[in-house]
């Protein structure tokens, strides 16, 4: 673990060891911003940042289907930080699209506790000190399958539907004290949670682009560009939107 101590904003991200997470935090660093990473496990790609970056990457894992877990991580990064600016709620798991039938009720904890209570209690301990500074950035991660069916199964489409709604009236009760919340809709994005869809002869990968109007997947740093882009100043009259990236999936 290493203390950051630079000048910029300071930024939690969550999901940070990989996929769409790694590539905020590595673009908010490479921006000269402070950032606190949170995952179930460092692995290489968290050396690595942590290696480039001593001064103002910190790591911490931390399992955010456990609230203890995410008061100690917050509590941690507030009294290292002082404040924080800009809060990413990026961390989530998928269900395998399973329809309700073959849904679980563990299987659907374990959803809704992963994509949607851990955004809730995290944004619930950083919330006050950014009330306390009146300012801050809420930028939370959806999924086209908050807008449409068919993105995932009945626990991740009940979740990302979720994750919306709660964006939306963050930001409207707390708008007018300097909070500004928005959250993202992927659509196909290339990362190790969709790496099923890449073995083999990649049949599953081919069709989903074939499907998709902008006939590919988009490469996680797309995303991570959009995150910047919601987080900085020049965003700063746009609240409770929800941003599709999906290549016009939703269009169709």
């Amino acid at each position: 673990m290493n203390a950051a101590t630079n000048t910029g904003q300071t930024a939690i991200i969550t999901g940070a060891a990989s996929g769409i997470g790694l590539a905020q935090a590595r673009l908010f660093l490479e921006h000269g911003e402070r950032v606190w990473g949170c995952d179930l496990q460092e692995n290489a790609e968290i050396r690595a940042l942590l290696a480039r970056y001593p001064d103002t990457f910190t790591y911490y894992d931390c399992d955010l289907r456990d609230a203890q877990a995410i008061h100690t991580f917050s509590r941690q990064v507030l009294q290292q930080a002082g404040k924080i600016d800009l809060l990413l709620n990026t961390a989530g798991i998928l269900d395998a699209y399973r329809p309700t039938l073959e849904t679980s009720p563990a299987q659907w904890d374990n959803v809704m506790n992963t994509n949607v209570k851990s955004m809730f209690l995290l944004t619930n301990e950083i919330l006050p000190s950014m009330l306390k500074q009146e300012n801050g950035v809420i930028v939370n991660m959806a999924s086209i399958a908050g807008l449409v069916a068919g993105g995932g199964g009945a626990a991740y489409t009940a979740a990302k539907h979720a994750i919306i709604g709660y964006t939306k009236q963050l930001d409207y009760d707390y708008a007018s004290q300097g909070i500004r919340a928005n959250c993202i809709a992927p659509g196909a994005i290339k990362t190790p949670m969709n790496q099923a869809d890449f073995t083999g002869d990649q049949a599953m990968a081919k069709m989903v682009a074939r499907q998709t109007p902008a006939l590919r997947w988009a490469e996680p740093e797309e995303v991570a560009e959009l995150s910047y882009f919601l987080a900085s100043k020049k965003a700063d009259y746009i609240h409770g939107a929800v941003i599709p990236i999906d290549g016009g999936w939703i269009e169709k």
